[in-house]
């Protein structure tokens, strides 16, 4: 049954997470030299602006982010086709939790701590779009996962009666 509302929580969680890589997550622009660096899925890099000649900062690849929205996506898209087996379904829920918490864990690291030390302003950076799309969907998940468990009891009653 791929039309229960889990399912549809499950399946926003995906376009959420493609949406995360697609999207930049942290920016911080540094006053005195017009510098702003953007933290996306795949990289932190640095952007100039027009006729700044001033040092350019590294670009630093930020593959753990990609990976892990992928991870989650994929994670979560297999778990909308094991609706026969409720308790797979479940256990696939809690990994999934797990894995968009370390991905917080990860974006949030690489805009506080790398980030910062890579431009040395008093702001903290301004959080994009894109940084809220793992809390999005640890609420998604946690939504779908409610709605599996309630399913899986439901059964258990009726099996309970027979």
């Amino acid at each position: 049954m791929i039309q229960r509302i889990q399912s549809v929580f499950l399946f926003l969680l995906v376009l959420s997470m493609v949406a995360m890589l697609f999207l930049p997550l942290w920016s911080k622009t540094d006053p005195a030299t017009n510098q702003t660096l953007i933290l996306t899925a795949w990289n932190l890099k640095p952007e100039q602006a027009q006729g700044d000649a001033a040092a350019s900062l590294p670009s630093q690849g930020t593959f753990a982010i990609g990976m892990l929205a992928i991870a989650a996506a994929v994670l979560a898209l297999y778990e909308i086709f094991q609706f026969k087996n409720r308790l797979n379904q479940m256990k696939m829920g809690l990994l999934n939790t797990l894995v968009l918490a370390a991905l917080l864990g990860t974006t949030f690291y690489y805009a506080m701590y790398v980030g910062n030390d890579m431009i040395q302003a008093s702001n903290p950076g301004e959080y994009e779009p894109g940084f809220y799309m793992p809390i999005l969907a640890l609420l998604l998940n946690a939504l779908a996962n409610r709605f599996i468990r309630r399913d899986e009891n439901l059964v258990r009653s009726v099996d309970r009666l027979r």
